[in-house]
């Protein structure tokens, strides 16, 4: 089955109508999904080693449960001033043409005809991110790949971050 690719920037937000609040009282969007993919299984990916064994256990994992395959890219965000002790950094969103490339990687994958998907692109913390995914779609499981590396030494895997703040169980892939 083919996939489709929603692109949401993570910074959106609206008014809602509350009698209770302000007028000018924001609240976090509450993105529409696809109800085909709800329980489904998210997974990050980037195209990476790690990922592209995570993605492979996700589709089993998917095809096992006869659910959806929720394929997420969390696009780069670099800060846009140096942080001088004084105001925490602005992050901007960078044009990140990789979830392009994935996307048509995936629409031309064999393996993943076994499972309905959509990819998913947003911007911000990784870990967030797929969480807030997760949440929007109720997925049964995040899958993420492990970090090898001095990046994930010093700064902590976003595996390990994401296990211990994620609201729903959490696989990782070696």
């Amino acid at each position: 089955m083919a996939g489709h690719e929603f692109s949401e920037p993570a910074d959106r937000k609206r008014q809602v109508a509350d009698p209770s609040a302000t007028p000018q009282a924001a609240e976090e969007p509450r993105h529409s999904c696809d109800p085909a993919f709800r329980h489904g299984v998210v997974v990050g990916f980037d195209g990476s080693t790690s990922s592209e064994r995570a993605l492979a256990y996700a589709i089993g994992m998917a095809h096992r449960s006869g659910s959806g395959l929720i394929i997420v890219h969390v696009a780069n965000r670099l800060p846009t001033t140096v942080w001088a002790g004084c105001e925490p950094p602005v992050f901007v969103d960078v044009p990140d043409h990789r979830t392009e490339v994935l996307g048509l990687e995936l629409a031309c994958a064999d393996y993943l005809t076994e499972v309905p998907w959509i990819l998913v692109e947003r911007g911000g913390d990784i870990c967030h991110e797929l969480e807030e995914v997760g949440r929007e779609y109720s997925a049964d499981a995040i899958v993420v790949g492990s970090t090898h590396g001095i990046v994930g030494r010093i700064f902590g895997s976003v595996a390990g971050r994401l296990a211990r703040r994620a609201q729903r169980p959490v696989v990782v892939i070696p």
